[in-house]
């Protein structure tokens, strides 16, 4: 998966901590069974970095296979601010589809692993089994 990322919004000393709005602007999913892009505006991440450089990922998207399904993505996962941001981002994506050629996706449990460049954060993402 390739995340093109708009420009961080950041709240600095909320109860949470910092925090980190960072909207998708756009994503592509290329898997032997999954393909797609997104869909709509509403995709972003409502990051949360506590005193201790942990960041906590919370993300949610909408996302249209090539062959038209909806599937609503979202996953929550860590990254260690405290080792720079070259820090790998781990993350744990669920799916939620109601197309019965993707029901399938329902089932399944996805680790990730991401790496930030620039605006692009590019996406390793495996199905456990």
């Amino acid at each position: 998966m390739v995340v093109e990322l708009a420009d961080p919004m950041v709240l600095t000393e909320t109860p949470v901590g910092t925090r980190v709005i960072v909207e998708v602007k756009s994503f592509t999913v290329e898997g032997d069974r999954l393909r797609g892009r997104s869909k709509g505006n509403a995709g972003a991440d409502w990051l949360t970095i506590g005193p201790d450089g942990t960041g906590t990922l919370d993300v949610r998207a909408t996302m249209e296979t090539d062959d038209g399904a909806l599937v609503f993505v979202y996953y929550q996962g860590r990254r260690d601010f405290s080792e720079g941001m070259d820090a790998p981002l781990y993350t744990a994506p669920k799916f939620e589809a109601g197309d019965e050629r993707y029901r399938w996706l329902n089932k399944i449990q996805a680790v990730g692993k991401g790496d930030l460049a620039g605006s692009t954060l590019t996406y390793e993402i495996y199905e456990l089994r």
